[in-house]
């Protein structure tokens, strides 16, 4: 994986993206030519709060897949890396535990009875890589470390994988993860080594009914989740089991990502194969309060920025990245809320001035480094002013929200 500057940039604003292509990595020495690496699962190192870091997984046929740990260092604007052999197969979803930097999970294919299932594992990695900052050692590829196997989640019984969520407010020891038409969800003891499965619902209905993807929400105690399936987002309670709202046609075609706004507990974006991605409102699901129309193939991915929830991020397969800013339905539609006793008389007029209508949504910036479809995206959990970028050539991208906008909204 090499690491540079972005040469091709194409935004009008001052911070240069970083990019790393994983396709880079030689991951076996007896093959001549760089094999091509393709990557989908990107996931920010979650509890990891004081440095900036990703986590990457590979998706190959023909060689042992990897995990990346992307090492971001803002200060000397230095990326490093390490790998990680994840050699049960490709990986197609991978999650990091909210209280535990160094424990991880993966969605992953393996061949079983001449049938190819996708299976679901907890991971450790090794001690010395748990935090972050660390250098690259000169051949990443042939210096690649194991991941210490802590427990399967099985699904034996319930069918394929799609992906695996952790608690978000939690201590790590809870997980949901959903299994074609099943929401399984496991309490982990014996230190991560056991998966228990506590309680199970299962999707009924005519046809062949499997989850795409699911969210944890952060509120309400940590007792609610979202799944699609289909065009369809439904609302769980996870002490009952118990589905508690529907949003049917949630898009015109298959809905592929969800996710909370981490400060207006009912709120819930989406985004599917219909090129939009849309704000609902959870108490009343019968129009979305907001649609955005801005790519123009499959948006894959939706992210909230976890400290300023105006921000939006959205990557899709026409190879572009959108950052939005969504303030008219944001925690803070007036714009950030000042002190009054940090205003002179002057800022305060002009204060109340500004504060009488609401800031206006609009696009912030349309990333093009991509070449391929924009798999995943995702906020750093260290800095709210970063994010990354995943397409399946295996670039990352890491791109910082423009330095203007910022401030204008700190200020």
């Amino acid at each position: 994986m090499n690491f540079k500057l972005c040469a091709g940039c194409k935004n009008s604003f001052d911070c240069p993206p970083f990019s790393a292509n994983v396709s880079d990595v030689e991951v076996c020495h007896c093959v001549p030519v760089d094999p091509l690496l393709q990557a989908r699962a990107l996931t920010p190192q979650t509890a990891e709060t004081d440095a900036i870091r990703f986590l990457v997984g590979t998706q190959s046929l023909r060689y042992d897949n990897q995990i990346h740990i992307i090492d971001f260092d803002d200060e000397n604007n230095i990326i490093n890396k390490n790998v990680l052999l994840h050699q049960v197969g490709e990986i197609w979803h991978i999650s990091a535990s909210p209280a535990d930097k160094g424990v991880l999970a993966t969605c992953y294919n393996k061949t079983s009875d001449s049938k190819v299932v996708t299976c679901a594992a907890v991971w450790r990695m090794p001690k010395e890589l748990e935090s972050g900052s660390h250098e690259s050692p000169d051949d990443s590829s042939s210096n690649a470390q194991t991941l210490e196997l802590l427990c399967h989640l099985d699904n034996t019984a319930h069918g394929n994988m799609a992906c695996v969520m952790w608690e978000p407010m939690g201590d790590g020891k809870r997980l949901i993860s959903l299994a074609d038409n099943n929401i399984l969800l496991w309490d982990l003891q014996e230190s991560s080594a056991k998966a228990v499965l506590s309680s199970s619902t299962a999707l009924e209905g005519k046809g062949q009914l499997k989850f795409t993807s699911g969210r944890w929400s952060p509120h309400h105690n940590c007792t609610q989740i979202a799944t699609a399936s289909d065009t369809t987002v439904r609302g769980w309670d996870t002490r009952s089991m118990r589905q508690i709202y529907c949003i049917e046609n949630t898009h015109g075609q298959l809905v592929r990502d969800l996710d909370f706004n981490p400060n207006k507990q009912y709120y819930l974006a989406s985004c599917g194969d219909d090129c939009k991605v849309k704000f609902w409102d959870t108490r009343n699901v019968t129009e979305p309060v907001k649609t955005l129309e801005e790519h123009s193939h499959w948006v894959w991915n939706v992210r909230y920025n976890h400290s300023h929830d105006q921000l939006i991020l959205t990557g899709s397969s026409d190879s572009r990245v959108i950052l939005s800013n969504m303030v008219s339905i944001s925690s803070e539609p007036f714009g950030h809320m000042v002190d009054d006793d940090d205003l002179s008389d002057q800022e305060d007029h002009h204060q109340e001035e500004k504060s009488k209508e609401p800031l206006q949504d609009s696009i912030i910036a349309t990333y093009e480094e991509h070449e391929d479809s924009v798999y995943a995206v995702e906020w750093s959990s260290a800095d709210p002013w970063l994010f990354a970028s995943l397409s399946y050539d295996g670039r990352l991208v890491i791109n910082r929200v423009p330095r203007a906008l910022k401030y204008h909204i700190l200020l």
